[in-house]
């Protein structure tokens, strides 16, 4: 089975967000640090799976990796840049 294209950012746990409501799940609010100043935190439910299938939580300052995944078909090649 072929891979799909992916790439890694590595980021820090910069906030855990309470959740407002027991219906509402907690958040983890992580700054990626190779991404654009304006786009830098995004914020996902602080719900993780560890190897075991149990459910765990990111702590604050935690260090995290950030895998893009996409089809093949929603991929391009990536130009190569002009020779002299």
């Amino acid at each position: 089975m072929k891979s799909k294209p992916k790439t890694t950012k590595h980021g820090t746990v910069k906030k855990i967000i309470k959740s407002p409501h027991p219906s509402v799940p907690e958040k983890a609010e992580v700054q990626v640090h190779e991404a654009d100043e304006l786009y830098r935190e995004i914020r996902i439910d602080n719900e993780l799976e560890d190897e075991r299938g149990d459910k765990v939580k990111l702590k604050e300052d935690a260090d995290v990796d950030i895998t893009f995944e996409a089809e093949t078909n929603a991929t391009t090649p990536h130009a190569e840049k002009d020779k002299d």
